[in-house]
């Protein structure tokens, strides 16, 4: 796809949850474009909090383009109310640009596009499939370590998507012409059952791991007791799962090919480079 630059490599450009799978490979590589990169995360020298609605307007200052990543994720209840404020914040901040990373398939995320799509900014939603990175930089890789892979997706397919894949499409959108008012499937270039991608870790990392389904309930469970997450937040992450589950995203899209002139990262090709990284030693 054909683009022209829009924007100049002077003007500051926020990444929220900058420091994460995705927001991290968005900065870097916005960064290596010569583009000024205000990391927005807690820690950051100019602190970004969610739930800190006075850490906003320091952030937004001198932005012209923002990246929005919720957490702890897009369809949870508060993030509809909190995205429109946030937005409706960056435009009255001078903020041209907003690019929502959210969740492919998921109903719970719909008010939360709305709001980003009525801020009156030029928008672009990208709506992912499950990311690749999820298995050595997020919930999965204790699992992995552990050996056993415990989640509730019985045998549904799913079009697993590379986190550097949706970074390279976000770039473009933040930074282009040609991507606004656009809504962007992302996917991987294949479909695996979650004990396919398992056995596929097992298979480039030597380890002895794999795929253990289990009910809702019982993944509800390992959430309160060994991660300390409140029951209604519990409850509200598995009516998501239990969205995201029923096969409703085993399709495979072009979008990424189309975006960026090559192939999506498979995941064995994910899996392999992670392995010789040491992600499961």
């Amino acid at each position: 796809m054909t683009t022209t630059k829009n924007h100049s490599a002077a003007q500051t450009i926020l990444v929220t949850a900058g420091t994460g799978k995705v927001g991290r490979r968005v900065a870097e590589r916005l960064a290596a474009k010569g583009f000024p990169v205000r990391v927005g995360s807690r820690s950051a020298e100019v602190p970004f909090d969610w739930t800190d609605r006075t850490t906003w307007a320091p952030v937004l200052a001198d932005v012209a383009a923002a990246f929005v990543m919720y957490t702890p994720d897009i369809g949870d209840p508060r993030a509809a109310e909190t995205i429109r404020a946030f937005s409706e914040l960056a435009v009255a901040s001078g903020v041209r640009r907003l690019v929502l990373l959210s969740a492919r398939g998921e109903v719970q995320a719909a008010p939360a596009e709305a709001a980003v799509r009525e801020s009156g900014a030029e928008w672009t939603v990208l709506q992912a499939a499950w990311f690749n990175q999820n298995f050595d930089e997020g919930v999965f890789t204790d699992m992995v370590l552990e050996g056993g892979v415990a989640f509730p997706a019985g045998q549904v397919l799913e079009p697993f998507v590379d986190s550097a894949d949706l970074a390279d499409v976000a770039v473009l959108a933040l930074t282009e012409d040609g991507h606004a008012g656009q809504n962007y499937e992302l996917t991987g270039p294949r479909l695996l059952t979650f004990g396919d991608a398992v056995e596929t870790i097992a298979k480039h990392s030597g380890r002895d791991v794999r795929y253990i389904p289990v009910s809702g309930a019982e993944f509800g469970a390992v959430l309160e007791a060994g991660f300390g997450m409140p029951a209604e937040e519990v409850s509200a992450m598995l009516d998501i799962f239990a969205t995201l589950l029923d096969g409703r995203n085993a399709v495979v899209t072009d979008t990424v090919r189309r975006l960026l002139d090559r192939e999506p990262i498979d995941f064995a090709d994910y899996a392999r480079e992670a392995a010789a990284a040491g992600a499961w030693k």
